[in-house]
């Protein structure tokens, strides 16, 4: 079984025994109860090939069965639909010789029937409270969810801090790019920013998911701060900057700020290397395309700002065009020539004709 189907299936098992879902449900009375539990769900067929004794059930799955045979020593048995308990009071045996870290008897057990079945297995220790999932050998601790709203806490406030300061120098990266003055300073603050923001939507993402039903809300402010208008923002920027500003780069180069430590992030040298350049230093001046800016228009409908950009190359050779003749946009799409004209004065804070404006 490869990485990526090993992290599906334990997705799967997260949302199975996430808050709101009937395991859940079972397993907090379970630990409620002080007592201890072993319960393998899926892949039946070998789970009672690796087992004996027990009693068939063969009955309706609910909560509260589940939390009343816990009572007894032994697996629970269940099928991978979750619709019957199969056995109780189960005995497995699975192979000794499959390695594991784990210590206690159960969670060792636990260990080695996800490694010797596809079933997922669940082991709830009576003696710690402790509540650990296993799927192909790899393990996750079920966290209360007073644990998991701590971390949403801390996350989301890094967030809205970010998102301020990071839109507070976006306006400022705007009035530069119209000015012709961007440093290669400037940009890697801001992206720098912008991988702390995803690095921190990553983490509240794998909350949310471990949230179950509880974490609707969370979810809800996640897309207001990071949603996909803040990453559709971060691949423009990235196209702006890129030496090779095709979408398929872009993605590229976001896989590369990933794998970036913070300390590199910062560093402009690094910054630009990822980008395609060598030779500059943090003040070396940089010509963005306009991707971005354009974008930010509303009459700048979508794929007319890659039609501009293929025409002019650079937002500063479209500002120097739209002096002479701003009704030529209409020839690439734009329904409204003099808005879009009229706006790029404003995000540059001049007007045509004005001192220090593109008259």
């Amino acid at each position: 079984m490869d990485k990526t189907d090993i992290q599906k299936r334990m997705q799967q098992a997260i949302r199975m025994t996430a808050p709101g879902q009937p395991v859940r449900t079972a397993l907090d009375m379970i630990i409620a109860g002080h007592l201890g539990a072993l319960i393998c769900v899926g892949d039946t067929e070998h789970v009672l090939a690796a087992g004996n004794d027990g009693f068939p059930l063969n009955i309706s799955f609910t909560a509260n069965r589940l939390f009343e045979l816990s009572k007894m020593d032994g697996a629970i048995v269940v099928d991978g639909d979750l619709n019957q308990i199969l056995r109780a009071n189960f005995h497995l045996n699975p192979d000794p010789s499959l390695a594991t870290s784990e210590t206690g008897m159960r969670h060792r057990t636990a260990a080695r029937m996800s490694i010797l079945t596809d079933a997922t297995v669940i082991s709830v220790s009576a003696r710690r409270a402790v509540v650990n999932v296993y799927v192909h050998g790899r393990s996750y601790e079920i966290q209360p969810v007073t644990v998991l709203m701590s971390s949403v806490n801390q996350l989301m406030s890094t967030l809205q801090t970010t998102r301020t300061q990071l839109d507070r120098n976006l306006l400022r990266l705007t009035a530069l790019e119209l000015d012709d003055y961007v440093t290669l300073a400037d940009i890697t603050g801001i992206f720098s920013s912008f991988e702390i923001m995803q690095q921190a939507k990553s983490e509240l993402e794998d909350c949310i998911e471990k949230l179950g039903t509880q974490g609707k809300l969370v979810r809800m402010q996640l897309e207001q701060l990071a949603g996909s208008a803040m990453d559709e923002e971060y691949n423009l920027m990235i196209r702006d900057y890129a030496a090779d500003s095709s979408e398929e780069n872009a993605a590229n180069i976001r896989d590369r700020f990933l794998a970036m430590t913070a300390q590199d992030l910062t560093n402009p040298k690094k910054v630009a290397c990822v980008l395609g350049y060598d030779n500059l230093d943090e003040d070396s001046v940089l010509t963005p395309l306009g991707l971005r800016t354009l974008s930010r228009v509303s009459v700048v409908r979508e794929g007319v700002a890659e039609k501009i950009v293929d025409e002019y190359g650079s937002l500063q050779d479209l500002m120097d065009d739209i002096r002479k003749d701003p009704e030529r946009l209409g020839d690439f799409g734009v329904n409204n020539p003099a808005i879009l004209a009229d706006s790029l004065y404003r995000m540059r804070g001049s007007k045509p004709g004005a001192p220090g404006g593109v008259a």
